[in-house]
């Protein structure tokens, strides 16, 4: 099972994001989390989101389509101690000004590093997207780097953000239909459709 997913276009800027009514899934994480890599392996296409060795390349917020009713939205890593501070600070004001305002927004995939486990701003995060009532798909990243007697505390590390972590690596496959399935059915449940009317979206 792939998410057959289509680059749309970038925004860096919520005016700049697509005009549509399609039940947007978010990724969220730290810039050294994995995420565009994750992305690439939903969609088993190495290439879709661009990855780097180096963390902090996504700037903007980056927006695939998936079949006719769902999209997939990378938003830029945060927690970069590299990056500039200027820098720093405006992609901290284009992630909540989505996170806080996009009326498309049905879920947000939260990932974490399973070795460290969620911090304070994955949880702040987590929390601004729940007060608008959407959905929390919380995920462990790079799980394969865990040997199995440490497998039941990485878990546990994820408690204050979700009962039901998905424990995902790109490497050995692990969690990534467990995450297909939970993105597909937003779609399927109309996720975000209560939201679509408040704000008035058509």
């Amino acid at each position: 099972m792939r998410l057959e997913a289509q680059f749309i276009s970038s925004a860096f800027a919520l005016s700049d994001a697509p005009k549509w009514s399609r039940v947007e899934v978010a990724l969220a994480g730290r810039s050294n989390v994995g995420k565009s890599s994750l992305l690439n392996a939903l969609a088993g296409a190495k290439g879709l989101a661009r990855t780097s060795k180096t963390p902090g390349r996504t700037r903007c917020v980056n927006f695939f389509a998936v079949g006719t009713n769902l999209a997939l939205v990378d938003l830029p890593g945060f927690g970069y101690a590299k990056m500039a501070r200027t820098d720093a600070v405006k992609i901290a004001a284009m992630l909540r000004e989505y996170l806080e305002y996009r009326e498309h927004l049905g879920a947000l995939v939260m990932l974490a590093d399973a070795r460290r486990g969620p911090e304070r701003e994955e949880l702040e995060l987590a929390a601004m997207v729940r007060a608008r009532g959407c959905e929390i798909i919380a995920v462990a990243t790079k799980f394969d780097k865990i040997r199995n007697a440490g497998r039941v505390e990485a878990r546990k590390r994820f408690a204050a953000l979700s009962d039901d972590p998905i424990m995902c690596s790109v490497l050995d496959g692990a969690g990534l239909d467990q995450l297909r399935g939970r993105i597909l059915a937003c779609a399927r449940d109309g996720g975000g459709a209560r939201r679509l009317r408040a704000f008035g979206a058509e």
